[in-house]
C-alpha cells in the first residue's frame, strides 16, 4: 500500500474496486413490500362477483331456435312476431319433439330486463342451452 501511495503521490486516494450492492437491495425490499401491501388493499376493495362457469359440449343440438329483440322492445321468434306468452308455448312444443338451444340477439339499445324476461321464459319452457348472439368489434 505504501508503495501505491507513493507512486501517486501524498493524499491521493485510492479509487473504487467495487460496487456496493447493499442500498440497491435495500430499495428493492422496501419496492417489493410497498407493492405488497398496496396490492391486498386494491384486491380487498374490488367488488365480490361469483363469476359464470360454462363446460364446452360436443353434443349435437337437433334444432337451433332465434329470438330476437328490437330497440322498441318488440319480440321475433324465428322471425316471426310473438309476445312473451305465445313464445313460452312455442318453446315448449318445439321441447318436447326435439333438443333445442336458444339463440338471443337482442339490439345494442334494447333493455337489459327484456333479455333477462327471455332467459326466464325459455327456461320455464325447459330450454337449457342458450347463446347471445354478438357482433365483433373491429
Amino acid at each position: 500500500m505504501a508503495s501505491l501511495q507513493a507512486a501517486r503521490g501524498p493524499g491521493a486516494r485510492a479509487g473504487i474496486v467495487g460496487i456496493n450492492v447493499t442500498p440497491f437491495v435495500d430499495i428493492a425490499l422496501v419496492l417489493l413490500v410497498i407493492m405488497m401491501v398496496s396490492s391486498t388493499y386494491i384486491v380487498s376493495q374490488a367488488l365480490k362477483v361469483e363469476l359464470p362457469k360454462t363446460a364446452t359440449s360436443d353434443e349435437k343440438v337437433t334444432r337451433t331456435h332465434v329470438v330476437t329483440i328490437a330497440k322498441s322492445g318488440e319480440l321475433l321468434f324465428d322471425d316471426a312476431p310473438t309476445t312473451l306468452k305465445d313464445l313460452e308455448v312455442a318453446l315448449r312444443a318445439a321441447r318436447t319433439s326435439e333438443d333445442v338451444s336458444l339463440v338471443i340477439s337482442a339490439d345494442q339499445a334494447a333493455l337489459h330486463g327484456r333479455v333477462v324476461e327471455i332467459i326466464d321464459t325459455a327456461k320455464l319452457a325447459g330450454v337449457t342451452k342458450f347463446a347471445i348472439n354478438v357482433e365483433r368489434s373491429k
